[in-house]
């Protein structure tokens, strides 16, 4: 893998016109701040504009000399830790533009000092000084980029300042800190400290520590420990000495611990103890924190891989933040998505994730000792001694996948965060002293020693062109001519981009795998660029995208080209670069007949495009070429590439030919209906009938379960049935059932796809239900197994039912199954019932007409499956309708077990069937029926209509009196015969009553 690819981040570099020697320097919104070693103590301000000019804004007088200094964006202010009189002071500078229109005012104040209202008018106008006194020196700062809050390390703490703002009336907000929490660290002097949304990362000569602040749910009753905002993490129970402690008190030995790596909860074992230290005044909104432990890492001195070195300690410690990708409609907004912790050594950095996971992503190994170095979304910039060296990251790699955890699928992609480091640049520079990131700027600062002036003022090649409007003016440059600050100008994202690409050809032919990991570098670039929060207010943002574009395509043709173990990324890259097939296939496929060889990752992508249902129809050229791609290459795949909706413009003629010769070798039910499929197109019946007749029609039907598309196609995701499914529409309407029976059945098709294809394919308008349609559902009732799909299906077809007959509707085809054929092959239908064929039997000759419907919906209501309580509001249009809606109404009440009222109905609307239906239904519990309802029901009747009525006698006579003579003791019987009957009419079955007495 080539490790250093000599690129050119770096374009022109102009000199910072300082008028003293620059100390500390560090960058705002817009602008550079200096501060001068000499005895002055000033800070330079300068606006830094286009191209890296830079235009002198004014300076401010410091109380001391400059240790430390860091500007916060959120606030706008500069915070700086000032040296006088061997006393530190921390003070920040707020309002400090009012200098640029002229104002020389300056307030000072203590920090948390109410001011007056007649006072503060006039901080509209001046420049204000806030200090900010602590009971230990201040060592380090760091703003948060998020909040603006403030953090300094001191001795054994780390201390927070919130940044307030104070509205003082309408027209003036000003801007004050409060002291808010302090973290107690035992036996920590920290070197260096970085703070970024609650996340805090502190290093000492040779540790690193990352902490977060979480918010604690406030309770009710909270103790006395925590209203005074106190929450401490104990030390270890076995009061050993802390593994902090470096180094042993011994006069002849020095003895160093162990390397250690401790990631997210383990982190907790290093034994280093916090207490946190509320120090707001508490309100009702005071917040609680608690600390979380995210990373502690203890290095050696004889880790390091150039062996020991006496300066060896860390530095450069950073928490770098990557916020959502921006949108339009809050772009305002900057939520932080991802957050990234470097530091180094003085030949190795390190680069850990601490977001979601906590995680080492990259390792930097640096040529030479290191000096400085500064991290950016898109670059790792170092200076050694004598170099500018620029290397990649992967922080955006892995602020996508904590943006889209679907990132890695066929359908997007990003190069992986464990690529491996590259330098792009090593640039040439006389004594780097240290450096800083602004913008699209490197500020970095050099001073040469006195050797290296010599050596300066023979002839050499610059590196890097001077403007020539890059004036350096100084007052002691005679005494002082080693030193210059620079602002470099990094080239643009797209112009770096382009070089990357045009690098990258040089190992196309000689090293693959150099070749994509500089086009992957050149793509995670670009996507640097575009998750940037100032990328919607780019004058480049067409073009980043057009180019973000671009480089997913030449990504997706790399591994479409090159035999690589990561193929199957062509296919995702493709489809982010919103190529269509057709161009695809410009790109990768050769005009003429030659032949070519044609790697995985491209029949990959085609396999992959070409079986989903995707709106490109391919031209019958580009139609016929990716059907000899695939008879060349995966002739396997003929079947399924023929069927896809891309090549309806393929030549049928051609397509059988090719189709044929895979049969030869390895023949299948696929392959055969495929060449029907084609006989079709090409209007050859004569073929068709020969394919078709070559498999019995269950094996066909089961064929369509290898390639649905056969039948049925999707376009702009509306199911279309083929020409195959119309003409077997006509021709075998029962092969196309059981086909999508099949289908359904093998999960190739849902139930809503196939009611919309059947309607589609019978033409039918989309409320209305084609016969074929109900041919499916009762087909599928027959071996369906799942309770959940069942139910529907016998929703569906007794809704049917119900709607034909209640609107006289006859179907429009003849139907595939009769009532017989489905209560014999399907144990949904039952036999119907003798009591409803009694019913039945009187019925108008109307009913005649819609026997079929009428006598499948009986069938379904004879057997256990339908769920009457959810049928009921299908049933209700037939309940009034004649002896059909009788039959319907007493099987719904029998079902629900209510047999009185199924009685009521029968003696009232077909009395015939009582008997019948007593003699079916009433058992066991519902037996006491015949003597309580039945026999007294019968019996008044037959007394109000005389010998008028015959059925009431004969079902009296015949089966009643027989059931109850035969069940009930004497004396029960005798009660419930009327007193006012016939004595002979009763008396054959007393007899037979008493008789069955005496006999037992």
């Amino acid at each position: 893998m080539v490790q250093l690819y000599n690129l050119h981040p770096f374009g022109s570099q102009r000199v910072v016109p300082c008028k003293q020697e620059p100390g500390r320097f560090c960058c705002g919104r817009d602008v550079l701040f200096v501060a001068s070693t000499a005895a002055s103590c000033r800070v330079e301000v300068f606006a830094v504009r286009d191209q890296g000019r830079c235009e002198p804004l004014g300076s401010f007088a410091t109380l001391g000399r400059v240790l430390r200094m860091a500007h916060s964006q959120a606030g706008d202010y500069l915070v700086t830790i000032e040296e006088k009189s061997k006393g530190t002071f921390l003070r920040a500078y707020m309002n400090w533009r009012c200098m640029s229109a002229g104002s020389s005012r300056v307030c000072v104040r203590m920090v948390g000092h109410k001011m007056e209202e007649s006072y503060s008018e006039a901080l509209k106008e001046q420049m204000s000084i806030v200090e900010m006194p602590l009971s230990d020196p201040p060592l380090c700062i760091s703003c948060c980029p998020v909040s603006g809050d403030l953090l300094v390390g001191c001795k054994n703490k780390l201390v927070m300042f919130c940044l307030k703002y104070l509205v003082i009336n309408q027209n003036l907000t000003v801007l004050d800190f409060e002291r808010s929490l302090i973290l107690h660290i035992d036996n920590i002097i920290p070197a260096e400290v970085a703070f970024c949304a609650r996340h805090i990362a502190v290093t000492t000569e040779l540790d690193v520590l990352i902490l977060k602040l979480e918010l604690v749910q406030q309770s009710a009753d909270r103790t006395e420990q925590c209203a005074h905002g106190v929450s401490t993490l104990e030390k270890p129970a076995d009061g050993g000495p802390s593994t902090h402690t470096l180094h042993l008190e011994l006069d002849e030995f020095i003895v160093c611990q162990k390397p250690v790596e401790l990631l997210g909860e383990e982190s907790k074992l290093c034994e280093i103890p916090i207490t946190l230290e509320s120090t707001e005044l508490p309100t009702e909104d005071t917040k609680r924190f608690q600390v979380r432990y995210l990373l502690f890492r203890r290095f050696t001195p004889d880790q390091s891989p150039f062996g020991f070195c006496e300066e060896m300690k860390l530095h450069s410690l950073q928490l770098l933040p990557v916020y959502q990708t921006a949108h339009e409609e809050a772009e305002n907004k900057r939520e932080v998505l991802s957050l990234f912790c470097f530091f180094s050594l003085p030949h190795v950095g390190y680069l850990y994730s601490v977001g979601k996971l906590v995680e080492l992503i990259s390792t930097y190994q640096y040529s030479e000792k290191s000096e400085q170095a500064v991290l950016t979304p898109q670059f790792l910039h170092v200076i050694t001694s004598e170099n500018l060296q620029c290397f990649t990251v992967r922080c955006s790699a892995a602020a996508a996948r904590d943006e889209d955890p679907y990132i890695d699928t066929i359908a997007k992609a990003c190069p992986p965060v464990a690529l491996d480091v590259c330098t792009l640049r090593m640039q040439l520079f006389i004594g780097p002293r240290a450096i800083c990131h602004f913008k699209n700027h490197i500020i970095l600062l050099t001073k040469a020693d006195t050797e290296d002036i010599t050596e300066r003022r023979k002839p050499m090649r610059r590196m890097l062109s001077r403007k020539p409007d890059s004036i350096k003016s100084r007052t002691n440059s005679e005494s002082e001519p080693g030193w210059n600050l620079y602002i470099i100008n990094m080239v643009s994202t797209i112009q770096l981009y382009r070089e990357m690409v045009d690098y990258s050809r040089t190992y196309e032919n000689v090293k693959t795998e150099s070749c994509i990991h500089l086009l992957s570098e050149a793509h995670l670039l670009v996507r640097a660029a575009i998750m940037d929060p100032s990328f919607l207010k780019s004058d480049e943002k067409e073009e980043l995208l057009r180019v973000f574009r671009e480089s997913c395509a030449i990504l997706g043709d790399c591994y479409s080209r090159f035999d690589t173990k990561d193929y199957h990324l062509a296919l995702p890259y493709y489809r982010m670069s919103g190529l269509s097939m057709t161009e695809v296939l410009k790109r990768l496929v050769s005009e003429g007949g030659e032949v070519q060889t044609y790697e995985k990752g491209f029949m990959f992508y085609l396999t992959h495009s070409l079986n989903e249902d995707l709106n490109e129809e391919l031209s019958k050229e580009s139609a016929n070429k990716v059907l000899q791609i695939f008879y060349l290459a995966d002739p396997v795949q003929l079947p399924h590439i023929l069927c896809s909706p891309c090549m309806r413009n393929v030549c049928p003629l051609t397509a059988v030919k090719y189709v044929q010769k895979v049969e030869k070798i390895m023949p299948s039910v696929v392959l055969t209906l495929t060449k029907a499929f084609m006989a079709l197109k090409m209007g050859d019946l004569t073929m068709y009938e020969q394919e078709m007749d070559s498999y019995k029609e269950t094996i066909l039907a089961c064929g369509f379960i290898g390639q649905p598309k056969l039948l049925r196609q999707h376009k702009e995701g509306i199911v279309i049935p083929t020409e195959f499914a119309v003409h077997l529409k006509e021709m075998q309407p029962g092969l196309l059932v059981a086909a999508m029976v099949a289908l359904h059945e093998n999960s190739k098709i849902e139930l809503e796809e196939a009611d919309t294809f059947f309607k589609m394919l019978c033409s039918n308008s989309e409320n209305a239900v084609p016969q074929l349609l109900v041919d499916f559902w009762e087909a599928l009732l027959v071996v369906c197994s799942q309770e959940e799909i069942l139910q529907e299906l016998l929703l569906r077809v007794t809704s049917q039912y119900v709607w034909r007959i209640s609107k006289k509707q006859l179907p429009e085809t003849k139907p595939l199954k009769t009532t017989e054929d489905l209560i014999n092959s399907c144990n949904h239908f039952g036999l119907i019932f003798p009591w409803v064929t009694s019913i039945m039997s009187v019925g108008s000759p109307s009913d005649e007409d819609y026997h079929e419907d009428i006598s499948k919906l009986q069938s379904l209501l004879c057997s256990q499956s339908v769920n009457i309580a959810s049928a009921l509001p299908v049933l209700e249009p037939l309940m009034e309708a004649g002896n059909v809606g009788l039959a319907i109404h007493v099987l719904c009440s029998t079902r629900l077990g209510k047999y009185e009222e199924a009685i009521d109905q029968l003696l009232r609307r077909c009395p015939g069937a009582a008997v019948l239906y007593a003699e079916h239904e009433l058992k066991d519990d519902s037996r006491a029926l015949w003597w309580n309802k039945l026999l007294p029901e019968l019996c008044k009747r037959t007394r109000l209509t005389g010998n008028d009525c015959p059925v009431l006698i004969s079902s009296l006579k015949a089966e009643t009196l027989s059931v109850v003579a035969m069940e009930l003791e004497l004396r029960d019987f005798l009660s419930l015969l009327p007193e006012d009957g016939t004595a002979a009419f009763f008396l054959p079955h007393l007899l037979h009553c008493s008789q069955r007495k005496l006999l037992t």
